[in-house]
C-alpha cells in the first residue's frame, strides 16, 4: 500500500483501489458464511477496497462489492463489518441493482473487473510493494453511489438479519453501525457519509434492526476470536499504510504489545525509512508466529523496496509456501526474484510467475514479471508472448500486436506459444478495430 497510482480522465471523479492478500483474506473470511448461506457461491463474489476515508460500501455489476476504507477503520469490531456486508449481500439475492435505475450503466462486472485486474499495467514499471497493489478506476467513479428505495433498504435489512441469524451470529454490529450513521441524516448532503446519501436511513429501519437485536438469540454471542484478531490487523495495517507515522503511533504506542500494535508500529517506521526498526519488529513477529504468511511477506517488502531483493527472497518465499495459491504473494516473491542480481533465482522466478498467470491469467502483474523473468533466462519469445499478454489486459492493443508477431517469428512453428501468439494478435487487431469504430 506505498504505492498509489490513479487514471483520472476529466470525465471521471478519482478513485482508487487497494490490493492486499492479507486484508482481502479477511474480508472473504468474514463474507464467505453469508454468502453460502445466501445462495451464492463464495467464491464468485468479488469485494473490492476502495481507498476512500469515507464511510460507504454499495454493490455494482452482479456480484460485486465495494467497501470503502474508511468504513473498515471507523469499524469497532469484525461484527460491524460483517453487518454492513450481510446488508450488501442483500442487495444482490434481491436483484435490487438490476431495479435500480441510477445503476452503473457502464460498469459491467467485466468492466469492473478489467480494470481492477488490468490496473496493474498501470504500475508496471514502478517500484510496488509486493501484494499492496493500489490502482485506480475510471468509469465506475461516475456512477458508484448507488441510491436505493426505502423498500429496498427494508429488504436488504431483512435478508441481512436472517444471514447473520442463520450462521450465528449477532445483528448488534449491524445496530452499531447504522447508529454510528444516524446523526448524519440532519446534516447537509454535502456533509453526509455516502453510505447515508445511497442508503437512506430511517427510523423505522433502525427501530426494526434494534428490535430484532434484542430478539435474536445470538445478540450477546462473543466473536469468534479469529474475527478479533483479523479485525485488528486489518485495521491496523489500513491506518499504518494510509495514515501518517505520527498518527500510526499515537494510535499504536510503544506501551501496546499487541501483534496488530507491533505490526503497525512497523509499517509506521517502514515509511520513515527506519528499516533496522522495521525490520526488528517484523523478524519479532514472524519468530512468534513462523506460520504467518502476512508477516513473512512484509519482512520481505521492507527488504525490497530498502533495495535487498535478493534478501527478500527468503521471507517472501516462505509466505507462498504458506500460501501456494495466493497470486498477490506469488507477484511479490517474482519481482524479489527477479530484481536480485544473482541469476540463480531466474529459474524460480520463471517456475513462480507461470502458476501464478495459471492462477489469474487475467492479472496484467503477473505476466510482466513472467516476461522479465524469461527475459532474463533469455527465452525472448517466450518473453515476447508474456508481454503480448500484459498489453492486451492492459488495452495497447497494438504493442500487443507488436509482440504477438515478434512471439510468432520466434517460437518454434505449431508450439504451444506460437499458436497463443497468432491467437492474441488476431484477437488484440478485433479490439482495436472495435475501439476505432465508438
Amino acid at each position: 500500500m506505498t504505492l498509489l497510482v490513479r487514471i483520472e480522465p476529466a470525465q471521471a471523479r478519482r478513485v482508487s483501489f487497494i490490493r492486499d492478500a492479507e486484508i482481502e483474506n479477511t474480508i472473504r473470511l468474514f463474507g464467505t458464511p453469508l454468502f453460502a448461506f445466501a445462495g451464492l457461491e463464495p467464491s464468485a463474489v468479488r469485494v473490492y477496497l476502495v481507498k476512500d476515508p469515507s464511510l460507504n460500501a454499495f454493490v455494482a455489476g452482479g456480484q460485486q462489492i465495494f467497501i470503502n476504507t474508511g468504513l473498515l477503520i471507523a469499524s469497532d469490531n469484525a461484527n460491524q463489518v460483517i453487518g454492513v456486508m450481510a446488508h450488501e449481500t442483500g442487495h444482490i439475492t434481491g436483484g435490487h441493482l438490476a431495479r435500480t435505475q441510477d445503476a452503473l450503466r457502464e460498469a459491467s462486472a467485466q468492466s469492473i473487473m478489467s480494470f481492477v485486474l488490468g490496473a496493474a499495467a498501470v504500475i508496471a514499471g514502478a517500484d510496488q510493494a509486493g501484494s499492496a497493489i493500489i490502482a485506480g478506476g475510471t468509469h465506475i467513479a461516475q456512477r458508484s453511489f448507488l441510491k436505493y428505495s426505502r423498500v429496498q433498504e427494508s429488504s436488504a435489512d431483512q435478508a441481512a438479519l436472517s444471514m447473520l441469524r442463520e450462521t450465528h451470529q449477532s445483528p448488534r454490529g449491524m445496530l452499531q453501525f447504522f447508529e454510528k450513521l444516524g446523526d448524519q441524516e440532519a446534516l447537509l448532503t454535502a456533509s453526509q457519509d455516502p453510505y447515508v446519501r445511497t442508503h437512506p436511513l430511517t427510523r423505522d429501519r433502525v427501530d426494526t434492526i434494534r428490535a430484532a437485536v434484542a430478539r435474536s438469540p445470538y445478540a450477546d454471542v462473543d466473536e469468534r476470536p479469529v474475527y478479533v484478531i483479523r479485525h485488528a490487523r486489518m485495521k491496523a495495517k489500513l491506518i499504518a499504510f494510509l495514515r501518517s507515522p505520527v498518527e500510526t503511533l499515537r494510535i499504536y504506542p510503544t506501551g501496546d504489545d499487541s501483534l496488530w500494535a507491533r505490526y503497525a508500529r512497523s509499517i509506521a517506521a517502514h515509511k520513515r525509512r527506519r528499516t533496522d526498526k522495521a525490520l526488528a519488529l517484523i523478524q519479532d513477529l514472524s519468530a512468534e508466529y513462523p506460520d504467518d504468511p502476512y508477516f513473512h511477506e512484509f519482512h520481505g517488502q521492507i527488504l525490497l523496496e530498502s533495495g535487498r531483493p535478493e534478501a527478500a527472497v527468503p521471507p517472501y518465499q516462505r509466505a507462498v509456501d504458506l500460501r501456494p495459491n495466493s497470486v498477490l504473494l506469488r507477484i511479490g516473491l517474482g519481482q524479489a526474484q527477479v530484481s536480485a542480481k544473482d541469476d540463480r533465482h531466474v529459474e524460480a522466478a520463471v517456475e513462480n510467475m507461470a502458476k501464478a498467470v495459471r492462477l489469474a491469467p487475467g492479472n496484467a502483474t503477473a505476466w510482466r514479471w513472467l516476461g522479465m523473468a524469461q527475459g532474463r533466462k533469455g527465452n525472448i519469445g517466450q518473453a515476447a508472448l508474456a508481454t503480448a499478454e500484459l498489453y492486451f489486459l492492459t488495452g495497447k492493443f497494438r504493442d500487443a500486436v507488436g509482440q504477438a508477431n515478434r512471439a510468432e517469428r520466434i517460437l518454434p512453428k505449431g508450439s504451444p506459444g506460437w499458436l497463443r501468439a497468432q491467437d492474441l494478435k488476431a484477437a488484440a487487431e478485433q479490439a482495436a478495430a472495435r475501439r476505432k469504430k465508438r
